[in-house]
């Protein structure tokens, strides 16, 4: 049930591998594309997010600005109000943009799509983690203007954006005014028909509580309606011009601008550079806020423009040279769409320390900047490997909202805790239960990322100090939710969950839900047990916060080894749930393409009374825990499974892709991969104007690691079976395991393994046991004998 793909346009849009950059000017595609450009060209630092709107202003879908975890209060309603309902949900707030610099030219504006534009070039680039641009028009008038502008949201001062704008007049002087403008404007309002999209706050929700302004510095403050946050964001400038200049300002509640007015010489540039800082916090006081903002602006205005590249220039050096994946193939797009993907992860993920990380970063207020499993299933394990000190981050910031959970849980009814299905700060915002609270197993997700990052980091200190109070909460709320059956034999069993399926909902014995809530028993009980022979006095604590009973450690064990899962004799396949195979197979056939994604066109309850799939969801525990699977096992489900699954999730195709390469389908794991890796750039899924799939870019990482170079992590061993696709001549990447840093180069016939950092790292080959050392830092072996097509 794959989509076509758009396949961008070479001439316009070429595959440069350490760019996405558009090197003409198509004023129909320009028009069209708005939306998907300012995600493409969005810049971020995982706490401040900027869309890539031009400096002009117009064409403009959303000149979207965020912060994470700034957030408003939305009250949930309901036809039919039920017990246990949220009524309450967070919604991500576009803040002040401050990217305008809006130039006339002899009292004209300039706007690219009335322009008579000589050369245009416009580039997002992966080295530097700028966004440049290049644009030479004619003015009305006929005088030849070049405009250049370098922006970047900073890696090193996550309160800072930049902005260099250059302007030359080529062929005559010309009389130009550029007002650089920080303006409070209301957000898109949502198409009610589809849920993904952030819903409209009603009234004013931003309140300003003082502006100041002086020189060429203004600052806005405000405070939110409900949610108690104070925001202060400025701008600040440095001009640089042989030309004089007279400069104006205005500013207000909502609005500031600084107009620069000169005579431009005939080739003696005026260069202007704006700082923008973005502040907000619960507990400082506006004019605190403001103050902070202040020291941001004297902090970039000291260091200047130049400094301020050049370390970011730096800092994204140091990400790919512990995160890069170089891939040589016939089609040059797809290393750059790797690398446009990583940098994703990278803007996503660097400075979001204190925050989890959005389903679409800070691109965008899709699912109203909320947090999901997402983070923990398809975002961690690339920071797990590549930033492990942001995987500990976003893993406590799951730990410092479990007492909301276990006040969720208990207005549930149940014992321990259960984590938001949808959130951001902690509070459930899910408003439709089958497919949102039912999804029990976020809680065992994040157990097993929890799992993953001590095993591959060694980090036993978090694993005690945070980990285990996560564990002994969720384990407990399974072995609440669970009870042995009798006519299932005395087995343990789940009911009334929804797994990641969510075409199928309130079921019982999702297979997916049991197998992860049965990892989540066996280990919440091994690292109890661990805690208190190796710390006493850590457990003693621990039970004193949780009124833990020794005692309940057996029951986890007893529940996980008699966890029931479901299995057909017939097909020797998992069914996906008690009732799953029961049920009609959907018709396919008869279903027209341009009524896809399903859940926008088919009520609900046509869809949860038949075999569709809207991601992969029984082949998706046989990829997490796929050391309890045969490669026999896998193969039948997969057959079964693949069929029935529409994709209509974004990140249903890098599992596939995984699966797949390990049970011997290599077409099909470079055909689910190039479309996982193209999510966005091809606008797969139609809504890419709305932000970057973020899970499904770390799912793409999942497909190229986990799949091609066949790395395995269960129980903390580190294991590889590369198999190269045959369109590939050569694959390197880079991983860290326990501070040791390595590289994997494969090659069709043969894999190199490189210690580039640290003294000893042990890890398995097809088989075989390795140790890299300082004494020998490169192994190199053959690769293993493949996974042909059977």
């Amino acid at each position: 049930m794959l989509r076509p793909r758009y396949v961008p346009p070479e001439d316009i849009f070429p595959p440069n591998p350490w760019a996405f950059e558009a090197v003409q000017y198509d004023a129909r595609l320009a028009q069209e594309l708005t939306g998907q450009a300012e995600t493409m060209f969005a810049l971020s630092n995982g706490y401040l997010g900027i869309r890539g709107s031009v400096e002009e202003g117009t064409p403009v879908q959303e000149a979207g600005t965020y912060l994470s975890g700034f957030y408003e209060h939305r009250p949930i309603s309901y036809g039919e109000h039920a017990y246990g309902f949220p009524t309450v949900g967070q919604s991500i707030l576009n803040c002040p943009s401050g990217t305008a610099l809006k130039l006339f030219v002899e009292d004209e504006p300039f706007v690219v799509p009335q322009a008579e534009i000589l050369s245009y070039r416009r580039s997002l680039d992966l080295r530097a983690g700028t966004l440049n641009r290049d644009v030479r028009w004619a003015s009305p008038a006929g005088t030849r203007l070049h405009m250049q502008t370098v922006r970047l949201v900073s890696l090193a001062h996550r309160h800072l954006a930049a902005i260099a704008f250059v302007l030359t007049a080529e062929d005559a002087d010309v009389e130009i005014a550029i007002s650089s403008e920080l303006e409070n404007a209301p957000s898109s309002t949502a198409d009610i028909a589809d849920p993904r999209l952030a819903a409209s706050l009603a009234g004013r929700v931003l309140h300003p509580t003082g502006f100041q302004a002086e020189g060429m510095r203004a600052m806005l403050s405000y405070r939110t309606e409900s949610s108690g946050f104070h925001l202060g964001c400025g701008m600040d400038h440095a001009v640089s011009s042989e030309s004089s200049y007279l400069t104006e300002q205005v500013c207000s509640d909502d609005f500031a601008a600084v107009t620069i007015r000169c005579k431009l010489a005939r080739n003696k540039p005026i260069v202007i550079y704006k700082y923008l800082s973005y502040h907000y916090s619960d507990n400082s006081a506006p004019a605190q806020i403001l103050f902070q903002t202040a020291l941001t602006l004297d902090r970039a205005l000291k260091s200047g423009f130049q400094e301020i590249v050049e370390r970011q220039r730096s800092d994204v050096e140091r990400f790919w040279a512990r995160a890069d994946v170089a891939v040589e193939c016939d089609n040059p797009r797809t290393q750059q769409t790797i690398r446009w993907n990583l940098f994703q992860l990278l803007q996503a993920s660097e400075r979001s320390e204190g925050h989890g990380i959005g389903a679409r970063g800070l691109t965008g207020r899709t699912y109203e900047g909320h947090y999901f499993w997402d983070t923990e299933i398809y975002v961690l394990p690339f920071l797990i490997y590549t930033n492990p000190a942001i995987a500990r981050s976003v893993l406590k910031f799951r730990y410092d909202m479990l007492d909301k959970a276990r006040a969720r849980a208990r207005e549930l009814g149940h014992r321990g805790a259960t984590f938001p299905w949808r959130t951001i700060n902690g509070d459930e915002a899910s408003a439709y239960y089958a497919a949102g609270t039912a999804q029990y197993h976020i809680n065992a997700d994040i157990a097993y990322a929890l799992q993953k990052y001590v095993n591959v980091t060694g980090d036993d200190e978090f694993l005690w100090s945070y980990g285990a109070e996560i564990l002994t909460e969720t384990a407990r709320l399974w072995f609440d939710l669970g009870f042995f059956s009798e006519s299932k034999g005395g087995k343990f069993c789940i009911n009334g969950v929804t797994g990641p399926d969510e075409y199928t909902a309130i079921v019982n014995n999702n297979c997916f839900t049991n197998l992860m809530a049965r990892e989540n028993l066996r280990y919440a009980a091994q690292v109890v047990r661990d805690l208190k022979r190796v710390h006493p006095d850590r457990f003693e604590a621990l039970a004193q916060r949780t009124g833990l009973d020794s005692s309940e450690l057996a029951d986890w064990e007893d529940a996980s080894e008699r966890m029931y899962l479901p299995y057909d004799e017939r097909l020797k396949i998992h069914p996906q749930d008690d009732d799953f195979l029961d049920l009609e197979k959907w018709d396919f056939a008869a279903t027209p393409e341009n009524k896809y994604p399903l859940f926008l066109y088919y009520h609900p309850l046509n869809l949860y009374r038949s075999q569709v799939i809207k991601q992969a969801d029984t082949v998706m525990a046989m990829f997490l825990l796929n050391e309890h699977f045969s490669r026999e096992e896998k193969r039948r489900n997969f057959e079964y499974y693949d069929p029935l699954t529409t994709h209509d999730s974004s990140l249903s195709v890098c599992i596939q892709s995984v699966v797949a390469n390990e049970i011997g389908l290599p077409h099909k794991a470079i055909e689910y991969f190039n479309f996982a890796a193209a999510m966005d750039m091809s606008d797969i899924g139609g809504n890419m104007m709305n932000g970057a799939h973020v899970a499904a870019i770390g799912g793409t990482w999942l497909a190229l690691v986990y799949g091609f170079a066949g790395l395995r992590d269960s129980k903390g061993c580190i294991s590889f079976n590369p198999v190269l696709p045959k369109e590939w001549s050569h694959l390197s990447l880079v991983l860290t395991v326990r501070g040791q840093r390595f590289q994997i180069e494969v090659d069709p016939n043969s894999v190199i393994y490189t210690l580039l950092s640290g003294e000893r790292l042990e890890f398995s080959h097809v088989g075989e046991d390795l140790v890299l050392s300082s004494a020998e830092p490169v192994i190199t072996r053959p690769t293993g004998q493949g996974r042909p097509d059977a």
